[in-house]
């Protein structure tokens, strides 16, 4: 269904108030205007038809930008068909890399540094307890997040690892099972403290931090959770599709724009519901604009034995767990690339058998409905 209210909507009614009070950068501008223009006749269109009965149907363009709510279903879906074929028939696990708040103004600040520093954390984290614990090497998907539900900063790292490794007579080892029966990857406590040590020194090492402040977060409490085993290799799917190309909110937790602000839902997690919170427009947009990572910054990563350099080893592992490669069927033509509905494949919208094909383009600048009318009316002349 489509939303009643949009982040175009917000950006439209406040952006100048916004501009005025923070003074955002240039990079920042651009990506608030690729939303605010996202599928209007200031980015062209196209008109498709048919192929089955013949129904027309104007499209505007997308914008294509990676923090555009009404943009990520094509990429999400993109992505998502090229890691099926690296999945493995082993337990995979989802751990969450989280820091404390006491970082927040150096991520504000220095935004690319510290998420690489939090990458490279995470990544060497994850090797070491891979080798230690089982003499083998891994890999991983890693994405990374920036947001708590009420869109405050909250800067952590998702990542998806697969329950085992290579070891040095290149054979699958797997995770131990424990005596219940259940399988597990490595101690969370253990990951949190050598996660948190990494991370200092990282730190220390590229910003030269004070010693009170380094011994202040030191003693913070640092997170890592790790989540028991996906199902299967649907459920790895089904998970990624729900994080990878994520943004900051979705236009579905819009609820209200009106004179006094922005209205959207929020979990609170400590008591676990879903409540409403109202932000001035301003405000709203300040939030959201913490969440616009920094210029061709890379937010997916994948490391060890699922990087792209080790595609030839993980394709030996395959064979030798005798993974069976299978292609998505696509019964269904893609757009041409683009993003429509929120959706990679377009079927007709009135016969649902159909496949819509572009039959006439225009572009910005150029007047598309007289441009629109003429096309039309010539293909639907006898």
């Amino acid at each position: 269904m489509k939303p009643r209210f949009e982040l175009a909507q917000v950006i439209d009614r406040y952006r100048q108030e916004f501009e005025q009070q923070y003074r955002p950068n240039s990079y920042i501008s651009g990506v608030l205007t690729a939303l605010q223009q996202c599928r209007t006749s200031a980015l062209g269109g196209h008109v498709d038809r048919c192929d089955t009965c013949g129904h027309i149907q104007i499209s505007y363009n997308s914008c294509r930008n990676r923090h555009c709510p009404k943009c990520q279903g094509n990429r999400r879906e993109e992505w998502i068909r090229k890691r099926m074929g690296d999945l493995l028939p082993v337990p995979y696990f989802h751990v969450v890399f989280t820091v404390p708040d006491l970082l927040n103004p150096l991520f504000l600040h220095r935004d690319a540094l510290m998420y690489n520093i939090l990458f490279a954390a995470v990544r060497q984290t994850i090797e070491q307890f891979s080798f230690t614990r089982l003499q083998a090497e891994t890999g991983m998907f890693a994405v990374l997040h920036t947001w708590g539900q009420n869109l405050g900063l909250h800067p952590h790292i998702h990542c998806v690892v697969p329950g085992g490794g290579l070891n040095y007579k290149n054979q699958w080892k797997s995770v131990p099972v424990s005596d219940n029966g259940k399988v597990f990857l490595f101690p969370v406590r253990q990951l949190s403290m050598v996660f948190r040590a990494k991370f200092i020194t990282m730190l220390q090492q590229q910003l030269h931090q004070d010693s009170k402040f380094i011994s202040k977060i030191y003693k913070t409490q640092w997170v890592v959770y790790a989540k028991e085993p996906f199902g299967g290799p649907q459920q790895v799917i089904e998970y990624l599709g729900r994080y990878t190309h994520k943004i900051a909110i979705s236009n579905h937790r819009i609820r209200n724009i009106d004179s006094r602000g922005v209205s959207f839902t929020w979990r609170d997690y400590r008591d676990n519901h879903e409540k409403l919170m109202t932000l001035s427009g301003t405000e709203f947009l300040r939030r959201f604009c913490q969440h616009i990572v920094p210029r061709h910054f890379v937010r997916i990563r994948h490391f060890g034995l699922l990087s792209c350099a080790k595609r030839n080893v993980l394709r030996m592992i395959q064979n030798s767990l005798k993974v069976k490669h299978t292609s998505l069927s696509v019964s269904q033509k893609n757009h041409e690339g683009h993003c429509v509905n929120d959706v990679l494949f377009y079927c007709c919208p009135k016969c649902k058998t159909g496949q819509m094909q572009i039959v006439g383009r225009w572009f910005s600048g150029r007047d598309p409905p007289r441009f629109v009318k003429h096309l039309i009316e010539s293909i639907q002349a006898p």
